[in-house]
This record gives structure tokens, C-alpha cells and sequence, in this order.
């Protein structure tokens, strides 16, 4: 029986990669889960937390021209529990710190902290010169 995009099926893992894995699907066709698509959370190594021949849920999120199927862990979990709350949008820790602001206040800031920076480096130079230009 052919699998469909968007469809929750059930497999077990054959064969763990670098890059993900491969589930074995009803009806003897196979499919990959890239790393990405495992879970939201950054995973360094799927071995830490799947095995062959393990069952997992997955989603069909594409089926290419070659007849590649693309599947998803991760849309498999959110679709079954439900919508989920979105996260609020990330801010800069600039922003985070000053409570927002605007570009022009980045800006500001940005500039000042340059020119007291060129100002410190102007005075260090100057002193192993020999301080040419303030001592008399």
C-alpha cells in the first residue's frame, strides 16, 4: 500500500546514520528521517536516542520524482499531541538588555562604544611612541 504526503505511519528503523535514518514502512517501502526533522531540540547523534529496529511514528512530508520519501518525527509527535503554543519570537541581547529600542538606539550605542574604543587605542599607541604628542 503507497504512502501519501501527510500521511502518520508507524515503521521501525533500519539502518542509523551521520545524517539521520532510514524507517521501513507498510507495504516494504523505505524512507529517510534527516537529523533535522527528529526532533526540535538540537541532536548531535540520532544513536543517542533511537536503535535499529526500534518503532517510530513518522509523517510523510514528500515523496520526490526519483520515489524518495522524505519523513518527519518531529510533525509526527506535534500533529498527534495537537497545536502547540507558538514560542515568542527571539530577540538580540542587545535588545533584550536596553528593554527593545530601535534601530537608531543599536545604532547609537554601536557608535559610541566604537569611538571610545578608537580613543583607548589612540592614547596606548601614542604612550609606547614615546608620547610625542602630549608631553612637553
Amino acid at each position: 500500500m503507497p504512502v501519501t504526503v501527510g500521511e502518520i505511519v508507524e515503521g521501525s528503523i533500519s539502518k542509523l546514520t551521520n545524517f539521520g535514518f532510514f524507517v521501513e514502512l507498510p507495504g516494504g517501502e523505505s524512507g529517510l528521517v534527516h537529523i533535522s526533522e527528529v526532533a526540535d531540540a538540537y541532536i548531535r547523534d540520532v544513536r543517542d536516542l533511537f536503535k535499529e529496529n526500534d518503532k517510530v511514528k513518522v509523517r510523510v512530508i514528500a515523496i520526490d520524482d526519483r520515489g524518495k520519501i522524505e519523513l518527519s518525527v518531529r510533525k509526527a509527535l506535534s500533529q498527534a499531541e495537537g497545536p502547540t503554543q507558538q514560542a515568542p519570537p527571539r530577540r538580540r541581547p542587545a535588545q533584550a538588555a536596553s528593554g527593545g529600542g530601535g534601530f537608531e538606539d543599536l545604532l547609537g550605542g554601536f557608535m559610541k562604544k566604537s569611538e571610545e574604543r578608537l580613543l583607548e587605542l589612540k592614547r596606548n599607541t601614542e604612550s609606547k611612541r614615546g608620547g610625542r604628542s602630549r608631553r612637553r
